[in-house]
């Protein structure tokens, strides 16, 4: 509204001007040398409109022209551009949706129609990579690490791809370079961290905590913690070197991380050494109310040396009665009461808190339980048969990182190079299913068990037969045997004793004889009648799941004639000469 009166003003102060200027009399007379013009001032005015017109008018012309091959590049340049950010952006859909061709296409495109867009050169590597061609993504990335705007990210492309062609040395140069180019780059902090850690750099894996923690990348609690596991690292690899450096570090790691086991065990041990035994019960203590450990019932039960197996096995027992509400119970505090049992020879104690274990008991349960069948009373046969469902039983917790189980602790984890990986707990293989048990004990162990202790009996007269020792069979064949250790070489020992003694032939009713054993080839004239089923003497045990078995094509030979079902015949023109014999 206001700039529709707006409007009618100015119409209306343009018609009373142009109304005074022709009520104006009067002449203009114009002279220039021999010429002379004279005109009335209504029509001056008018010719002074036109020619101020015109020459506006020419301007605007002149002004085009000028302007016109200026607009024509940059018409031209922006349409360019235009066509490389639609090959750009469909370029890295193509790349997206895993079409090689398509992104190869586009990259070309991108590359012609606008070489200097960062993005051009990213989507031409990654082009290059989805194709596998390592040396023009390597080519692609060294050219964006000589830019400004992209030299971090050309950095982490030759990171990857120097990861991929397993080179170390020049993956943690490149992660040197792009730490220097920005410090909270967190791909490079870990890079550099886990390859002083694995170099066994601890001085400067602890710098660059220090750095992670001022960039901001790793809060205060995971600074304090991880910190703890390096100095913990450091504390172990010089407490045989230098016990100085190792009693100092492990002291601040305990301060920094109680709760860690090896940290809390290694300090310990050095303050018991410092005869400071209630400094390093506390010690102990604190870490076992958080993660209960055999080895921290190990330090507990060593901690005052000079000590008798009864008084260890009373230590022990105060620990294992320390744990806390949520873990009452806890099956560690068990064995560590049945380890010190047996070594003070307080066997019925061992049985005891075994006992509500044995009916589904892990590998170390079997374990003590043949110890002291063994220790006890002697008993060689219940021995074996715990011993062999060891091998059969489930696994105990282990310290595990990413799927990587360790025999001891480490402070990074071998498959991913993370800080503070690894973990007490059951590997995730060891499981057991929803479908029950894999493996089950068999009837010749369930014997075992159940049959009473032998008696001693007097050695046989020379006039007596001596029946050949027999020898135990293998348990579990080499390809699925997953045991630990302790278990292989109890395995070996209890099959060493078997094979030394000599066996007694037990008596076969009648009865229960077994039946004649099915011939290989049959007459004509058994052809009328049903063959008799097979006796199946083996029982093939089932897999485990983290236990690869052998393959079931088995290794080929080019030597060796092909038993089976041949390969299907191949079709097309291929298989149309075939059949003609081409």
């Amino acid at each position: 509204m206001l700039r529709i009166v707006l409007f009618l003003v100015l119409i209306a102060l343009a018609a009373a001007g142009a109304a005074w200027v022709a009520d104006q009399s009067g002449d203009f007379v114009l002279t220039w040398g021999g010429l002379r013009a004279s005109t009335t001032f209504p029509r001056f005015v008018l010719l002074l409109g036109l020619f101020a017109a015109a020459v506006v008018l020419v301007w605007s012309i002149l002004t085009t022209i000028w302007r016109t091959p200026g607009r024509l590049r940059r018409r031209r340049h922006e349409k360019r551009h235009a066509r490389g950010r639609h090959a750009i952006t469909h370029g890295l859909l193509a790349i997206g949706h895993g079409d090689t061709a398509l992104a190869r296409r586009h990259a070309e495109a991108a590359r012609r129609h606008a070489p200097d867009d960062p993005l051009a050169l990213l989507l031409h590597a990654q082009s290059a990579q989805l194709e596998g061609n390592r040396d023009e993504a390597q080519r692609a990335f060294r050219a964006m690490a000589e830019r400004e705007d992209t030299r971090l990210l050309g950095l982490r492309g030759l990171f990857i791809e120097a990861q991929r062609a397993d080179d170390a040395v020049g993956a943690v140069m490149i992660a040197e370079e792009a730490i220097k180019l920005s410090p909270s780059s967190t791909w490079a902090s870990h890079a550099v961290l886990g390859f002083r850690c694995a170099r066994g750099d601890w001085s400067g894996a602890l710098a660059i905590l220090d750095s992670n923690l001022s960039a901001g990348l790793i809060d205060k609690q995971a600074y304090r913690r991880q910190r703890g596991v390096l100095l913990t690292a450091r504390a172990l690899e010089l407490e045989t070197t230098d016990r100085g450096v190792a009693r100092e570090s492990v002291m601040e790691a305990v301060k920094l991380a109680p709760t860690l086991v090896p940290a809390a065990v290694l300090a310990a041990k050095f303050e018991s050494e410092a005869h400071q035994v209630r400094r390093a019960m506390k010690l102990v203590e604190a870490a076992w109310l958080a993660n209960p450990h055999p080895d921290l019932a190990e330090a507990y039960a060593h901690v005052k040396l000079g000590d008798s197996a009864r008084q260890r096995l009373q230590r022990v027992e105060a620990l294992a009665a320390k744990t806390s509400a949520a873990k009452a119970g806890h099956i560690e505090g068990q064995l560590a009461i049945a380890r010190a049992a047996i070594d003070a020879s307080e066997f019925a104690r061992a049985r005891e808190v075994l006992a509500p274990y044995v009916s589904d008991p892990t590998q170390r349960v079997a374990l003590l339980m043949a110890e002291v069948e063994r220790t006890e009373h002697g008993d060689s046969g219940r021995a074996r048969a715990w011993t062999l469902r060891a091998v059969r039983a489930r696994h105990d917790p282990a310290w595990t990182a990413d799927g990587y189980v360790s025999d001891r602790w480490r402070p990074i984890s071998p498959v991913t190079g993370r800080l503070d990986a690894f973990q007490w707990q059951t590997p995730v293989a060891s499981l057991p299913s929803d479908k029950g048990p894999m493996i089950e004990s068999s009837a010749f162990e369930e014997a075992m068990l159940a049959a009473p202790p032998p008696k001693r009996v007097t050695a046989p007269s020379s006039e007596s037969p001596v029946e050949p020792p027999v020898t135990a069979p293998d348990p579990v064949p080499a390809a699925q045997d997953n045991s630990p250790p302790e278990v292989k070489e109890a395995v070996k020992e209890e099959l060493i004793v078997t094979s030394a003694e000599p066996a007694k032939p037990t008596p076969v009713p009648a009865e229960s004889a077994p039946a004649a054993a099915t011939p290989v080839f049959r007459t004509r004239a058994d052809l009328g009648q049903p063959a008799p089923a097979p006796i199946q003497a083996i029982i093939p045990i089932v897999r485990a799941p983290d236990d690869p078995g052998i393959d079931d094509e088995g290794p080929s030979d080019e030597f060796t004639e092909q038993i089976g079902t041949p390969k299907a015949q191949a079709g097309g023109w291929r298989g149309f000469w075939s059949r003609w014999g081409a």
